[in-house]
């Protein structure tokens, strides 16, 4: 540790020290340093970089990554346009509250402010999407910057962390390494985190559960990361309080449960939204109330006090004022309540009885239909069910449209097994997150369930799974349109079908999988997919031609309140 190093190698070996065992990303110029170092702990084996096609797929890789592990996900790009091309990567990373670390190169100091060549301010560009970022100017500082980042990557509301690295800092000789823990890190400069719960605000909690008939918890991703949704479910048993999720949320119970409303929101479950429209008690958690949740914001939960339980102070209040609010982790949280509750008496509720009752004759009366279509062409959402039930212990990952909105609906999946670009919407996200959490889960089944149009931006990832034998589940959803546009279109733009049309100039899917060594085939019945799900198969890449007209619903129209929903049967 007392030997000079370069700061390269500081920079790997602390990647190394703080458990990284993946890197994602793609060379250049300014980074070269990094790379060259990194070209010897790999011959070591002490760590393993995984070659995108393209920064973006980094960036998406390494969040998806993050997001099924307890690990912080790292890319690395080079400056110019490799920096630029992680923006909508680190921005999705940081709508979801995913932790990253994502490392640049930059053009050496003395050329700084000259526009040299593939010089760009990234620092400057990424300030609003990010949590926190460093330009390292001084190599000594790098040892500290590193571990500091870890840190704020992963406590509190997690999130993405820049660093910014000149090319001459890689090399640059450091006059004293040793690796900065972060356990140290805290003593020193006194870090926290938010956890202000106490014995007055769980009586008040107990308080507001108590004198309420209709409550019903609603539950963000926050209540995963904090894998809180074990303590959240003991709770829901133990009140009777029925459950509805985000999409960032899905997978935190069960859907088949009776306590289970599926989710809320613009594409959410009838019954979710009657609910939420109804109840006296919204205990939020980990959530914040977005629009495609609350619908027309004055009419959601109207009637409702709101509880609501944040890692992060600037949820609260936001978008909704809660009657109560706890700052903190929600795990932390629910375990105090429960104690709690264990302390204090040994009570009965029932009094949600016929809350829940009200909520299954919704559940029978509205509830997600599949349509079975045998002998003609294949509907969407039976496509996708067959799907969810064929690979039930699966990690399913979906990219933007239509078929993610279906999957949420009808995919009953394993906790922490849903990844889906849920605050950003981004297109392309499926492929290159696929292989992220292939890459962290080699013995799990991993399914990317993708659009027509979502596929092609990121198609070119194929040759990164060809490269690594990367044995992922690749289910196009082809309907010819940019499905989700085309049906907004026609629900609220008169029919004005404006640039939606994908099949002039489409590829053929499988010949494209062909061409990367990766087999594929297209499928136009549902027999024919049922079929080759019993067989042995080698196929990787499915391209399901299915019904181009089709439509999802449930579907709150923007501006209406969560009750008024499009696409409902009267009854």
């Amino acid at each position: 540790n007392n030997c000079k190093r370069i700061g390269a190698y500081v920079l790997i070996d602390n990647l190394i020290q703080n458990g990284v065992e993946h890197i994602f990303g793609y060379p250049g110029g300014a980074i070269l340093p990094i790379y060259d170092e990194l070209y010897f702990w790999e011959k070591k084996n002490l760590i393993k970089h995984i070659l995108v096609r393209h920064e973006q797929s980094a960036a998406h890789a390494a969040d998806a990554y993050a997001r099924s592990t307890k690990k912080v996900g790292v890319c690395f790009a080079t400056s110019g346009p490799g920096a630029t091309n992680l923006v909508t990567g680190i921005a999705n990373a940081r709508m979801d509250s995913v932790p990253l670390i994502i490392i640049t190169g930059q053009v050496t100091r003395s050329f700084i402010g000259t526009d040299a060549f593939q010089e760009i301010d990234i620092f400057g560009i990424t300030m609003p999407i990010v949590k926190h970022s460093y330009t390292i100017r001084d190599v000594n500082s790098l040892p500290q910057i590193l571990s500091e980042a870890f840190y704020l990557a992963q406590n509190g509301r997690p999130g993405p962390i820049l660093i910014d690295i000149p090319k001459d800092i890689g090399l640059e000789e450091i006059n004293y390494y040793e690796y900065k823990k972060v356990k140290d890190l805290y003593k020193q400069n006194n870090y926290r985190t938010e956890h202000l719960s106490n014995f007055s605000l769980l009586n008040k909690v107990l308080k507001f559960i108590k004198q309420s008939y209709q409550p019903l918890f609603y539950l963000g991703g926050g209540t995963l990361k904090s894998n809180g949704f074990k303590t959240v479910l003991f709770l829901s048993k133990f009140f009777q309080i029925p459950i509805t999720t985000t999409l960032m949320g899905k997978s935190i119970t069960n859907e088949n449960d009776h306590l289970s409303l599926g989710m809320l929101g613009m594409h959410g479950t009838a019954y979710a939204n009657f609910a939420v429209s109804e109840c006296d008690l919204l205990l939020a958690l980990g959530a914040r109330f977005d629009d495609r949740v609350t619908g027309k914001l004055d009419e959601f939960a109207c009637d409702a006090d709101v509880l609501h339980i944040d890692i992060d102070p600037a949820e609260i209040s936001k978008n909704r004022f809660p009657q109560l609010s706890i700052i903190g982790d929600i795990e932390k949280i629910n375990t105090e309540l429960i104690k709690h509750l264990r302390i204090i008496s040994k009570c009965e509720y029932n009094q949600t009885k016929n809350w829940l009752k009200r909520i299954y004759k919704w559940k029978s009366l509205y509830p997600i239909k599949v349509l079975i279509r045998k002998n003609v062409q294949v509907s969407a959402p039976e496509a996708i069910s067959l799907i969810g039930t064929t690979f039930f212990n699966a990690f399913f990952v979906t990219d933007v449209g239509q078929h993610q909105m279906w999957a949420a609906q009808l995919i009953n999946c394993q906790p922490k097994k849903w990844i889906s670009s849920s605050g950003l919407g981004t297109m392309g996200f499926g492929l290159p997150a696929s292989i992220g959490i292939k890459i962290a889960h080699p013995t799990s089944d991993v399914i990317c369930i993708s659009g027509d149009s979502s596929f092609q931006m990121s198609l070119q990832e194929l040759g990164t799974i060809a490269q690594y034998d990367l044995d992922i589940k690749i289910f196009i959803i082809n309907n010819g349109w940019q499905g989700m546009v085309r049906q907004w279109q026609e629900s609220f733009y008169g029919n004005r079908f404006s640039n939606s049309y994908m099949k002039n100039g489409m590829p053929n899917f499988v010949a494209v999988a062909n061409a990367y060594n990766l087999k594929g085939k297209t499928i136009i019945s549902l027999d024919e997919l049922e079929k080759t799900f019993k067989e042995e198969t080698k196929f990787l890449l499915f391209n399901i031609i299915v019904l181009e007209q089709e439509n999802c619903y449930p579907m709150v129209a923007p501006g209406r309140s969560n009750s008024q929903m499009l696409g409902l049967e009267k009854k």
